[in-house]
C-alpha cells in the first residue's frame, strides 16, 4: 500500500468516525421553531379561546393571533445542532437558557404556565381598565374548603361587609379585622352586573386578628360581565398583547381589525405597557404561514425584528396598548403604521 493510499483510507475513516459520533453525540442544545398560533378571536377544540358571560360577544371577524414558539427537550445531536445554526427557521439555544439546571422539567412547564396564566388577568385588567369600568375588590379564586364557597363566586366584586362599603381590598381588610373570627357576616356583592348578597360563617387565622372570608381578592376593573380565556399547553407571558386586544374586539365598542388577519407578540402590564418577549424571528415566521397582513412588534424587539428575513408584511412598532390600537386604526384607514 503506497503512503498516499494509506493516507486517504485513513482520512475516510476518520471522516466516517466522525460522522458517526457527530449523528449521535448529544450536544447541550434546544432547538425552537416556530410554534402553533391562536386567533384570540375564535375558538380552540370547539370552545371560544375568549368567552363572554353576561352579555353577547360583538360580532367580529378578521384575526388577532398570538404567536408561539415551539422547543425541544434536549436530544440534538452536533450535526443537528449545526443544521440548525444554518436554518433560518431554527433557532439552535443552549438548554440551560430554556430549562435552568436548577428546575426539574415539571418545574419549568408549571413556571411558563403560570406566566402565562399572569398574563391572562393582565390581559382583562387593562382592556377592561381601558374601557373605563369602575374597580372594585374582585374574587379571584376560593381555596378548597373556604367559608365562601358556594355562597361567592370567581369574579364577584365585594361591594361591602355588614353594610359597611369596601371599595379597594385594603378597606376591605380593616373592615374584616375589626369583625371577630367565627362570626357571620353579610357580604353584599355584584355578579354579572346584578346586586347580590351572600351570609358567610368566616374563619379565623393564628397569624392575624378578625374575620377571614377564604377568597383571594384583587383591586381591578369590574364590568357587569365575566371573561375567560382557554387555551391550554401554552406557557410565558407573551400572549399578554393579544389577549388585550381579543377583549377589547370582543366587548368594546370598535372593530379592530376590520376583517384583516393580524399577528403580533409582547408581554403587558398594569398600566399598558407592552414589553419584549424571545424568538421574534420564529414568531414572524409563524405570522408568514398564517398569512398575517400586519405584525404587531414590541419597541424593544424592532431591531430583532427588522434583521430577519423579510416575512412580506409591515411590522408596527408598538410600546404601549395605544400604539397597538393605533396601529390597527392606520391599517383600516389604508395608512401605514409605525414602523420598526
Amino acid at each position: 500500500m503506497t503512503r498516499r493510499i494509506a493516507v486517504l483510507t485513513t482520512g475516510a475513516v476518520l471522516l466516517l468516525v466522525f460522522g458517526v459520533l457527530g449523528t449521535a453525540l448529544p450536544v447541550p442544545y434546544v432547538a425552537q421553531v416556530p410554534g402553533p398560533t391562536y386567533n384570540t378571536l375564535g375558538k380552540l377544540d370547539g370552545q371560544p379561546i375568549i368567552a363572554v358571560e353576561g352579555r353577547a360577544r360583538n360580532d367580529v371577524e378578521g384575526n388577532l393571533n398570538l404567536t408561539t414558539v415551539g422547543v425541544g427537550r434536549g436530544g440534538l445531536s452536533l450535526v443537528q445542532a449545526v443544521r440548525g445554526w444554518f436554518d433560518s427557521e431554527v433557532s439552535v439555544v443552549p438548554e440551560e437558557s430554556v430549562y435552568p439546571p436548577e428546575q426539574t422539567e415539571e418545574e419549568t412547564r408549571r413556571a411558563n404556565r403560570e406566566a402565562f396564566l399572569t398574563s391572562e388577568q393582565a390581559a382583562e385588567i387593562v382592556a377592561l381598565g381601558h374601557l373605563g369600568y369602575p374597580e372594585k375588590v374582585v374574587v379571584k379564586g376560593l381555596p378548597k374548603d373556604s367559608p365562601s364557597e358556594g355562597r361567592l363566586e370567581e369574579g364577584d366584586a365585594i361591594e361591602a361587609v355588614n353594610g359597611r362599603p369596601t371599595p379597594d381590598s385594603k378597606t376591605l381588610n380593616a373592615v374584616l379585622s375589626a369583625i371577630p373570627g367565627g362570626s357571620e357576616v353579610t357580604v353584599s356583592y355584584t355578579r354579572l352586573g346584578k346586586l347580590g348578597s351572600a351570609t358567610v360563617a368566616s374563619t379565623t387565622a393564628d397569624d392575624r386578628k378578625g374575620a377571614l372570608l377564604g377568597v383571594s381578592v384583587l383591586d381591578q376593573p369590574a364590568a357587569p360581565f365575566d371573561v375567560d380565556i382557554h387555551v391550554a399547553d401554552v406557557g410565558g407571558p407573551s400572549a399578554g398583547l393579544m389577549l388585550t386586544l381579543g377583549i377589547l374586539d370582543l366587548v368594546g365598542d370598535d372593530d379592530l381589525t376590520g376583517g384583516a388577519v393580524i399577528a403580533g407578540t409582547g408581554t403587558i402590564d398594569a398600566s399598558g405597557k407592552v414589553g419584549p418577549i424571545g424568538g421574534i424571528p420564529l414568531k414572524m415566521v409563524a405570522a408568514r404561514d398564517l398569512g398575517a397582513e400586519l405584525f404587531l412588534v414590541p419597541a424593544d424587539n424592532c431591531a430583532e425584528a427588522v434583521a430577519a428575513p423579510d416575512p412580506g408584511f409591515p411590522l408596527a412598532r408598538v410600546a404601549t396598548l395605544d400604539d397597538a390600537l393605533a396601529a390597527l386604526t392606520d391599517l383600516r384607514a389604508g395608512r401605514t403604521p409605525a414602523p420598526c
